[in-house]
């Protein structure tokens, strides 16, 4: 103030820690000015809203990470769910109604209490009825559990496990229609969409069954199912322990193995003679083609002649384009 610049303690002393200052600086006139609205509950990091929001987005996170990767059954956001039972669920309004348009062997429909119907819905109850599969009417609490969280529209296919054939049932099913035993082996495919286009092709060309690994190998699926177009519910499929063993024990019983090998013999060249007896074509997997055991115990190992711009073919067009060259040499012979 005017005329107290000079009494004693007005002025902070040259050299002090703070140095001179005089007033506040304006800093009480802007404490007083106001700060704008207050920010919504939601984020203010302390309120209750906001912790409750923070633990919703960490398990929507969790499931998010449960979920399946794309290509392995999921449509849309919808899912195949394997229990521990071995029993599948297909989960979500286009996959269920896929799923039932292929004859997929259902066990039973799980629906949501007052679904809102659409035209895949109404599909779903129609060839559900028709199949004469249980409908069970669940609440959603109790579908999401028993998906385990997952985007399930209000639908839900159980789908028991595939009982898969002895391997060597398919030689006796050959035996007992008097024909000559041909029989596809695969080496490690691990794709189900594959293994159903193969399962498609053999039964379109006259094989009599489709041989899998237990382990490092795509199993009878939902997904694998609806890829074969219903060929999955005419042709048994069977499943060994050990692949070398099974095609010596195939090779005792006079069967021919030939491998598909990209340096193999050309499939233009092989013996019509050879394709007319017993055979067993093993296809490898989609990356590696056939391991070095199984390729060791091949009798034959044949390539598919292609233009020099294309490297490789699919594992499932491959199979599909051996077994024709067989069937047509089986139908000339």
């Amino acid at each position: 103030m005017a005329g107290n610049s000079q009494r004693k303690g007005a002025m902070r002393k040259p050299g002090t820690k703070k140095g001179s200052t005089a007033g506040s600086g304006g800093q009480r006139r802007r404490g007083l000015e106001p700060k704008g609205p207050t920010p919504p509950a939601i984020e203010r990091t302390k309120h209750p809203k906001a912790k409750q929001a923070a633990r919703t987005a960490k398990q929507q996170e969790a499931v998010a990470k449960k979920a399946p990767a794309s290509g392995s059954g999921a449509r849309g956001g919808t899912s195949v769910r394997t229990r521990k039972d071995g029993t599948e669920l297909v989960v979500g309004r286009n996959a269920v109604v896929e799923a039932l348009r292929a004859r997929v062997p259902g066990k039973a429909l799980y629906v949501q209490l007052y679904l809102e119907s659409d035209d895949r819905v109404k599909e779903t109850y129609s060839l559900a009825a028709e199949q004469g599969l249980p409908m069970l009417e669940t609440s959603r609490v109790e579908l999401d559990r028993l998906t385990d969280g997952a985007i399930h529209q209000g639908l839900a296919l159980s789908v028991p496990p595939y009982e898969y054939a002895d391997p060597m049932d398919l030689i006796d099913l050959a035996v007992a229609a008097g024909e000559k035993p041909l029989i596809v082996a695969l080496d490690s495919i691990t794709d189900p969409r594959n293994l159903g286009a193969i399962v498609r092709s053999a039964a379109a060309f006259g094989a009599h069954g489709v041989l899998i690994t237990e382990r490092r190998s795509a199993g009878m699926t939902a997904s694998a199912w609806k890829s074969s177009a219903g060929a999955a519910a005419r042709l048994p499929v069977a499943r060994a322990t050990n692949l070398v063993r099974t095609l010596k024990a195939y090779a005792d019983a006079g069967c021919m193995i030939i491998g598909l090998a990209a340096d193999g013999t050309s499939l233009d060249d092989l013996d019509p003679e050879l394709s007319a007896g017993p055979v067993v074509v093993v296809v490898g997997s989609e990356g590696e083609g056939l391991s070095r055991l199984v390729s060791e115990n091949c009798d034959v190992r044949i390539g598919i002649p292609m233009t020099h711009d294309t490297e490789s073919l699919n594992a499932g067009v491959a199979a599909g384009v051996t077994l024709y060259a067989v069937s047509h040499a089986r139908r000339t012979t």
